[in-house]
This record gives structure tokens, C-alpha cells and sequence, in this order.
């Protein structure tokens, strides 16, 4: 279903893939796909004014293609890169699009839209290692993504525990990953939505794959306790 906050209407397709509406046409997509987890089959809107891709693991050209119109800029973490992905033989530079490359950490302005990123990353110490103790995800190799769209700020944090930074944001709209396993869980979330307070929670990446399934259910239950507004887009 589509659920709308304010001028904006948010879909969530599967993964960590969202697409944002302003009520003044703006479309902006997060990490679409990739094509392996089928989250985008059947799917070729190319209508996507902006594009933005937070990190390795999510960059794949066919997804970006679909969502993408010819005039689209897409938005790609500095680390991407496409000869250490087995399953991409394009980099983001060789696609149809205006490619910007963006650091985790910076405040930046493309066309209409305000946008910042944020360090997105586990924590060695942490639970979200493989076998050989190393993080899934490293401190360096992502971001996740704050969009402004006609006065609405989300806020996707990327493939990332919970960290330090998150306290201080100020976002409207917060879209945190509660699959666990690589990233934060439902529990995770829950308390980050009581930390940042935001107007409404939606949940994403999330029973994708085995991996990542998560009780969705008691985490809204876990979320409306604390007080935040919650939705699902089931």
C-alpha cells in the first residue's frame, strides 16, 4: 500500500527499496533492488527524479534503470565500487545518468531537494559480524540518507546499527531497518524511533530473505507504546 505523510507519499517495495512523492512531482528512489531479491519484478516506473544508493550491497545498475528517467541524478556512497561486486560489471560513472558521489557525513543541495547523509556502519563490538568477527558492514563503506521533499525530511539510515549520531537528527519521517542480523533489529529500532521522536515511523528492510525476517507486528506494538506513530507498508 502507499501511505502518505503530509505532501508525501512513500512506498516501501521490499528490501531497503522506498520511493518518495512530494505533492509538487519530486520522485525520489532509495536503494532500489538489486534484481536478485525480485523486490522490483514487474516494476519499470522510470520515473525517479533522484536516485540514491547508500552503499555497495544495494548499487545495481539494472534496478537503477527502472526506477531512473534520462534526466535522473543518481546519488552514489564514494566507496561503490563496481570491479569489487560480483554480480555488477557497470560502474555508477558509466550509467545514462548526471552521477554524483557523496561522502557519509555532509549537507548538499540537488535541484529542488535538501539532503544530507550520515555514517552508516557495525560495530566491530557489536553483534552484526560474520564468522571471522569483521562487520558486515564497515565503518567507511556507507551512508544512509535524509531527504527533504516539499517540507517533509526522511530519514533512511542505511545498512547500520544504531549509533551515537542518530540522537541528535531531526527528521520528520524515519525509516529504519529492523531485520537484524547485518543491521539494527526491531528492538534496535523501536528505542531509536523513542530517541529521535519522529511523526511517523515506517519500517523497511525486513523479510526479504531469511536472514532479515523480523516480527513486524511487535514491533509496532513496541513503538506505539513509546508513544511515536507507526505504520506498516504491508
Amino acid at each position: 500500500m502507499t501511505v502518505r505523510f503530509g505532501a508525501v507519499t512513500i512506498d516501501w517495495f521490499g528490501l531497503a527499496t522506498i520511493r518518495l512523492e512530494g505533492q509538487t512531482g519530486a520522485v525520489i528512489y532509495v536503494d532500489p533492488g538489486p534484481a536478485e531479491y525480485g523486490v522490483l519484478d514487474g516494476y519499470d516506473a522510470r520515473d525517479g527524479d533522484l536516485i540514491l544508493v547508500s552503499h555497495a550491497h544495494h548499487y545495481d545498475p539494472e534496478s537503477i534503470r527502472r526506477v531512473a528517467h534520462e534526466d535522473a541524478i543518481v546519488a552514489v556512497h564514494e566507496s561503490i565500487d563496481a570491479s569489487e561486486i560480483d554480480r555488477v560489471e557497470e560502474a555508477p560513472e558509466e550509467l545514462p545518468f548526471v552521477v554524483e558521489r557523496v561522502r557519509a557525513d555532509e549537507s548538499f543541495v540537488l535541484g529542488p531537494l535538501d539532503l544530507f547523509t550520515t555514517p552508516a556502519y557495525n560495530d566491530p563490538a557489536g553483534g552484526h559480524t560474520d564468522d571471522s568477527g569483521s562487520p558486515y558492514h564497515p565503518e567507511g563503506d556507507g551512508c544512509g540518507f535524509g531527504v527533504t521533499v516539499d517540507g517533509i525530511c526522511a530519514f533512511w539510515p542505511g545498512d547500520t546499527d544504531v549509533l551515537p549520531l542518530h540522537e541528535d537528527l531531526d527528521v520528520d519521517v524515519l525509516l529504519p531497518p529492523i531485520g537484524g542480523t547485518f543491521t539494527m533489529d526491531r528492538r534496535d529500532g523501536a528505542a531509536l524511533a523513542a530517541t529521535i521522536d519522529p511523526d511517523l515511523v515506517l519500517p523497511v528492510h525486513y523479510d526479504t530473505f531469511e536472514e532479515i525476517e523480523a516480527d513486524a507486528d511487535a514491533f509496532v506494538v513496541d513503538v506505539a507504546n513509546r508513544g511515536v506513530p507507526v505504520v506498516l507498508d504491508e
